[in-house]
C-alpha cells in the first residue's frame, strides 16, 4: 500500500481500506455504499487537495459538498452501458450511484473550494480555514 499511515491506528486504517476495496470489487457502486471512488488526499500549509477517479462520469452529475467544515462528500452516478443484444462475459467496471464521504484533516473554507474535472479525475482544492493555518509568531527581544 502506498499510503503513509501514522499513529496508533494506521494499521487499522489500512485494513479498513483494503476491506472497502475488496467489497467494491465484489459489489459495484450502489447508493448504500460509502466507499465510492478511490481518493488521493494530501495537504500543505494552505489547502487540502483531493483527487477522485471518476472516469465515465458526467461532470454535471457530480455533487461535492462540505459540511461541518471538515466533512467532504462526493456523490454522483456512472450510467450503466446501454448495449442492446450484448452477452456480457465479464463486467467489472462499476456503474450506478456512488457516495464517498471522508473527514478532512483540517477545517476548510467551504466558500472557496475549487473543483475541476480533467481526464476523468475530479480535482478539488479545499483552502484551509484561516484559524487552522500555521502562523509565524515573531519573538520580541527584551533589551
Amino acid at each position: 500500500m502506498n499510503r503513509v499511515c501514522q499513529g496508533p491506528f494506521g494499521a487499522l486504517l489500512e485494513v479498513q481500506d483494503e476491506v472497502a476495496r475488496l467489497f467494491n470489487r465484489v459489489a459495484p457502486f450502489t447508493s448504500a455504499t460509502a466507499s465510492g471512488p478511490q481518493l488521493d488526499v494530501r495537504e500543505d500549509d494552505h489547502a487540502i487537495h483531493v483527487e477522485a477517479d471518476l472516469p465515465g462520469v458526467d461532470p454535471e452529475k457530480i455533487d461535492v459538498t462540505v459540511t461541518e467544515g471538515d466533512r467532504l462528500t462526493i456523490r454522483g452516478e456512472r450510467p450503466a452501458p446501454a448495449i442492446e443484444g450484448a452477452n456480457w462475459v465479464r463486467q467489472e467496471r462499476p456503474c450506478g450511484e456512488f457516495l464517498r464521504e471522508i473527514q478532512l484533516p483540517a477545517i476548510v473554507n467551504a466558500d472557496a473550494v475549487g473543483a475541476r474535472y480533467e481526464n476523468g479525475v475530479l480535482k478539488l482544492t479545499l483552502p484551509k480555514h484561516e484559524a487552522v493555518k500555521p502562523r509565524k509568531i515573531p519573538v520580541n527581544f527584551a533589551n
